[in-house]
């Protein structure tokens, strides 16, 4: 499995950043790929996996995806939000959504020294990146 190219995780992703820790000063992301697969039910449709993995004090930038994304953790702790709503802290077995209207505005690691694991299950229009930049 191959990593997605750094360039295109910071112009679209997990994934937020808070305004007093500048996305380019925290560690990035690492993301894989685990599986996509055309939805023949839904014309047009895509569901993709991915596994993102957090270093310690790692973050996104700020992204949205124009799709449905469900986030479940695996390993450490994580701190998602979106514009409008609180962030939550989440650890091994809770889980996060985030709609095509979303702004996603925070997606960190909620821990400086342990890194954290999750995965992301996006269902979105094929050929269409599943990151993509705030605008």
């Amino acid at each position: 499995m191959r990593s997605l190219p750094t360039l295109a995780l910071l112009a679209l992703l997990p994934l937020g950043s808070t305004a007093a820790a500048p996305a380019a000063a925290a560690p990035e992301p690492i993301v894989r790929e685990v599986m996509t697969r055309a939805l023949p039910d839904q014309p047009g449709k895509e569901a993709l996996i991915l596994t993102v993995e957090y270093p310690p004090g790692g973050a996104d930038p700020v992204h949205r995806h124009d799709a449905h994304g469900f986030v479940y953790v695996l390993e450490g702790q994580i701190v998602m939000g979106v514009a409008g709503g609180p962030e939550v802290t989440l650890g091994p077995g809770e889980a996060f959504h985030e709609g095509p209207d979303d702004l996603h505005t925070v997606g960190r690691n909620a821990s400086s020294t342990k890194p954290a694991k999750f995965v992301v299950f996006l269902i979105k229009d094929i050929g269409k990146p599943a990151v993509l930049p705030p605008h």
